[in-house]
């Protein structure tokens, strides 16, 4: 008989030590797998990051190319402009002599013609110059002012005191950190999602449909209006251990 108590009472105390170890390495495993997906998170942002900023480095050199070309036209007409009018005095200056033959008089005042008719072609040449930088400096605020239009609008910081969003099934102490991280800390929140909020979130926490198979929307609804008896009803294991 007192073979047997012992037996009973050492197999006792090594279910309680068996169950102390478990929890201790289920807790472990649950902090292990919270930083595997806070380094995801991440990961998916630094790579968010790394796509805007090629974009807008690509929007830059496409700039920059425009900018260089419209400024090589510039140059090329203006030099054009400069050459036709410095080629007309020859060609007047020549038609002098013939002048002068058949009226002396006329050929005395033939060569101030001439420089006349310079003056202008030169001023016309200088005004497309002058026009060219003025559209590159348009073109460039116009290429700024899309690159502004396309940066995502920053979330807003929502309004009152935060709801514990723990109570929701499905949110556990990492999950609930990654929402404060986006902005979310109410139920009226996550009620109020579209399916482009709902992609938005589960690009950055890395689920795949996790959100609507888990009815974090209907619980948040249930909640925000404070209706608690119904809540208990549908989600029953809500604030329980198996909640995560």
């Amino acid at each position: 008989m007192g073979t047997f108590f012992y037996v009973v009472l050492a197999l006792l105390v090594g279910v309680v030590v068996g169950w102390f170890i478990w929890g201790r390495l289920r807790g472990e495993l649950d902090s292990l797998r919270g930083d595997l997906d806070r380094t995801r998170s991440e990961r998916d942002k630094l790579r968010a990051d790394s796509d805007r900023l090629t974009g807008e480095l690509g929007a830059c050199g496409k700039t920059r190319s425009d900018l260089e070309r419209q400024l090589r036209e510039a140059q090329a007409s203006s030099g054009a402009g400069g050459a036709k009018a410095s080629s007309q005095p020859p060609a007047a200056l020549m038609s002098t002599p013939a002048a002068a033959k058949s009226a002396p008089a006329a050929a005395k005042a033939a060569p101030a013609k001439p420089v006349a008719k310079a003056a202008p072609a030169k001023a016309a040449a200088a005004k497309p110059a002058a026009s060219k930088p003025a559209a590159a400096t348009a073109s460039a605020a116009k290429s700024s002012a899309a690159a502004k239009k396309a940066a995502p609008p920053a979330a807003k910081p929502a309004s009152g005191n935060p709801d514990n969003l723990r109570r929701l099934i499905g949110i556990g102490p990492v999950n609930e950190k990654l929402l404060k991280a986006q902005g979310v800390t109410t139920y009226a929140q996550i009620a109020g999602w579209t399916s482009a909020d709902i992609k938005r979130i589960e690009d950055v926490m890395n689920f795949d449909g996790r959100i609507a198979r888990e009815r974090w929307i209907e619980q948040a609804k249930l909640l925000a209006a404070g209706n608690e008896a119904e809540f208990a009803k549908q989600f029953p294991t809500a604030g329980t251990a198996s909640n995560t």
